[in-house]
C-alpha cells in the first residue's frame, strides 16, 4: 500500500506546520536552535565525504519536540511524555512515520535501534546547549566511519574536535532560546 504523507520541502514549512498545530513560538525558537547545531553537524560530516540523508535530519530536528505542543510544561522542566505524544500528534497529521519516530528516537536513542540521521537529530539536540554525551557520540563517529570507510581514530580526532567547537557556542545558544 502506498502512503502519501505530508510533505515539507524546508524546515522553514516545518516550523509553519508546528506553528499552525499550536507550538508555541519558544519552541520554534529552540528547534530553530537546535538546528543550527545540526547544519554544523550536517556541512562537517558532509565535507568527510559521507551520504546521509540530510533532510531528515533537518526536518528531523524540526520535528523532534512537537509534542511539547502538547506537554509545554516540558519546555521548562525533563520530561519525556512530549516524545510519545509527539509522535502520535505528527502521525495523526500524516506526517511520515519515519519523521514522527524522531519524536521518541531523540531521547531513547540509547534503547532503540536508530538510524545515523536519528543520531544526528538526538546529538544536535544535546550539542545544542554546550553539553556532550560521549556514548551518542561514539555512535556517531561509528556510524561516520561505517559510510565513510576510514580509520575509527582518524574520525574520532576529527569529529571530537568539531563537536566540542559545537557545543561552544551551546551558551550563546542557550541566551538566545528565552
Amino acid at each position: 500500500m502506498d502512503h502519501s504523507y505530508r510533505q515539507f520541502r524546508s524546515q522553514a514549512e516545518a516550523h509553519e506546520f508546528l506553528k499552525n498545530i499550536g507550538a508555541p513560538a519558544r519552541l520554534i525558537r529552540h528547534v530553530s536552535l537546535v538546528g543550527e547545531a545540526a547544519e554544523l553537524l550536517i556541512e562537517r560530516i558532509r565535507q568527510i565525504g559521507v551520504s546521509f540523508d540530510e533532510e531528515f535530519v533537518r526536518l528531523g530536528v524540526a520535528f523532534h519536540d512537537a509534542g511539547k505542543t502538547l506537554h509545554p510544561e516540558e519546555l521548562d522542566v525533563k520530561g519525556n511524555r512530549h516524545e510519545r505524544a509527539g509522535e502520535e500528534l505528527l502521525k495523526r497529521w500524516n506526517v511520515d512515520p519515519a519523521l514522527a519516530r524522531c519524536c521518541v528516537s531523540h531521547g531513547q536513542w540509547q534503547v532503540m535501534d536508530c538510524s545515523f540521521e536519528e543520531l544526528l537529530i538526538a546529538l544536535a539536540d544535546t550539542l545544542w546547549k554546550g553539553k556532550r554525551n560521549e556514548e551518542l557520540e561514539k555512535r556517531v563517529i561509528a556510524g561516520v566511519e561505517n559510510l565513510s570507510g576510514r580509520d575509527k581514530w582518524e574520525m574520532f580526532v576529527e569529529l571530537d574536535s568539531h563537536f566540542e567547537s559545537i557545543a561552544a557556542g551551546g551558551s550563546d545558544r542557550l541566551a538566545r532560546s528565552r
